[in-house]
């Protein structure tokens, strides 16, 4: 009689199948986990760096951090705009702008996350590529023992009338043929009794997630490089008037970290006409504006001048530089004279316009030749209409019956004491204004060709009636852009979209065939095995199975043999 638990000194409640310092025991001792050190969670963070999922998280958090950019204006694309920003929120530009808000794509926080996914996307790449390199040079696997267990599989018996001498190795030579010819890899595998051929086919799909992995890093490389040496800058230009491409000229400009506004191609432009049509009144869409055009005269060093049109998402290019349509509006002429008939001012300024129907800004400054600094807040109006508050407004966008309005203010305009302003806004606090609003004064109205009287006996002021047909310039708002990595980057991204494409609709599939001799005749089976989602693959040997069979003169198997 066998002894108990019980005499061998062992619980005998205890788990026969569990010894007493299982983990799982009450008399375990606790396991403690040992040190890593430096090198070892040095390596673990490399691990977690490098992983698909960690590529996959950064990537998704560059794009929610470049959401920002489309909803803040950027200093790089729309410094006036973060000007506007700034006086419209006073109180949380300061946050806003510590934060990078408004240079989200030059901001700490961006650059950290584009740099992880970078380094990321190659430590993902480089070990996938020697892998895959390997594989690329290895044989097909072994033909499985029992094919039958395989997810897809199809069997057909040649009867012994029908089969030929060493019909089983014939048979295998055939569907290696069939194969080959199917753009897979061969390896044949025969043994005592039993021969098989073993295919595989599908390592473009591997290929083309490489290549979509490396295009990315080719993608950030590029932008990141040639961002560098790009720059943007924006100018508005009068009808008439001339830009030249230096940087002097530009009303704004945002250069590259490695551009410093000395190597500007030479070449000047001349905005010689600025078309633009309307949908006429009583019409489906009044006042719409059917397209616009710049039409431009460039000239160039030793060349001749070249005339070109500039329109709305058809940019034109002068020595690598794009030269894009933003925007337009009217430019009235005026002229200004102090009391003795001397002219202080004679300029087309550009109205920036407000709603639909070129209701119009401006601003004049002054600075010398009167008494005191004038500024001058102007409106102006196309197709002058009257609301019913009696305020004016603009009814068609169109030159028809043009008015301006203007409102005169008196005193120091921040000129003089070397802080930049903007020429498209006057800060009218501490000045004294003369005209218009709580004034006991009209506004000035002018029409085109006519001269008022400035207050105060300081002197006159004309609109310069252009033409009859045309009594107001127009101005054209143009965005000159230099970008180096641009091929670059399209480039890799038709890459990325190649590989992409590889990557989803490439099938990476098995298939085997083996053949052998039996009493009843000769036992072809047929199998395959996908790697991932292949919906086709069933078809796929069905199709191949059944080639295979007419071609050794038998009926093709029949689907899902068990």
């Amino acid at each position: 009689m066998s002894p108990s638990r019980s005499d061998t000194g062992t619980d005998a409640t205890a788990d026969p199948l569990r010894p007493g310092d299982h983990a799982d025991s009450e008399s375990a001792t606790e396991i403690t986990q040992p040190a890593l050190g430096i090198t070892g969670w040095s390596r673990w963070a490399w691990r977690q760096l490098t992983s698909m999922r960690t590529a996959l998280v950064l990537l998704l958090f560059l794009a929610i951090a470049a959401v920002p950019g489309s909803l803040f204006p950027q200093r790089s694309a729309d410094p006036n705009g973060v000007i506007q920003w700034e006086r419209n929120n006073p109180d949380v530009f300061p946050l806003a702008d510590a934060v990078g808000l408004f240079d989200v794509y030059l901001s700490p926080w961006f650059s950290a996350i584009y740099l992880l996914l970078f380094t990321s996307l190659i430590g993902c790449v480089i070990p996938r590529a020697k892998h895959h390199y390997k594989a690329l040079r290895s044989r097909p696997p072994r033909t499985p023992a029992r094919m039958s267990r395989l997810s897809e599989y199809r069997e057909v018996t040649i009867p012994v009338g029908n089969a030929q001498p060493d019909m089983a190795a014939h048979a295998v030579a055939v569907a290696a043929e069939h194969l080959r010819k199917a753009g897979y890899r061969v390896e044949r595998y025969d043994a005592r009794g039993t021969t098989s051929v073993s295919a595989e086919r599908g390592y473009l799909r591997e290929t083309g997630n490489l290549i979509f992995h490396v295009a990315l890093v080719g993608v950030l490389v590029s932008v990141g490089i040639g961002g560098s040496f790009a720059y943007t800058g924006q100018r508005v230009v009068v009808e008439g008037t001339t830009f030249v491409n230096a940087l002097s000229d530009y009303s704004s400009f945002n250069p590259g970290r490695l551009v410093d506004g000395t190597g500007l191609a030479p070449y000047s432009l001349t905005l010689d006409d600025f078309q633009v049509s309307y949908r006429l009144p009583g019409t489906p869409g009044a006042g719409q504006a059917g397209e616009f055009s710049a039409d431009v005269t460039i000239r160039q060093p030793g060349q001749d001048d070249r005339a070109q049109s500039v329109i709305v998402n058809y940019p034109i290019t002068v020595e690598g530089d794009r030269i894009y349509l933003l925007g337009n509006g009217y430019a009235p002429t005026l002229t200004i004279r102090d009391a003795a008939g001397e002219v202080v001012y004679n300029e087309s300024q550009p109205f920036l316009p407000q709603d639909g129907n070129m209701t119009s800004l401006g601003i004049i400054k002054i600075p010398d030749g009167l008494p005191e600094q004038v500024g001058l807040v102007g409106f102006f109006y196309p197709t002058q209409g009257v609301l019913p508050s009696g305020a004016f407004t603009s009814i068609y966008p169109d030159v028809i019956n043009p008015v301006m309005t203007l409102n005169v203010f008196s005193g120091d305009l921040g000129i003089d004491d070397g802080t930049p302003r903007s020429v498209y806004t006057l800060e009218v606090d501490g000045l004294t204004q003369h005209t218009g609003g709580d004034t006991a004064a009209d506004s000035l109205e002018l029409t085109p060709g006519a001269t008022v009287d400035l207050p105060n006996g300081w002197g006159t002021i004309t609109w310069e009636e252009v033409t009859a047909e045309e009594p107001v310039k127009r101005f054209a708002s143009l965005q000159i852009q230099r970008d180096p990595s641009s091929g670059w980057v399209l480039t890799f991204s038709g890459l990325a979209t190649l590989g992409l494409f590889a990557g989803l609709f490439v099938p990476r599939r098995r298939l085997w065939v083996k053949a052998r001799s039996t009493p009843d005749g000769v036992h072809v089976e047929y199998a395959g095995l996908a790697r991932g989602e292949d919906p086709a693959l069933a078809r796929a040997l069905d199709e191949f199975a059944a080639r295979h069979a007419q071609t050794l003169g038998v009926e093709p198997p029949a689907k899902d043999t068990p």
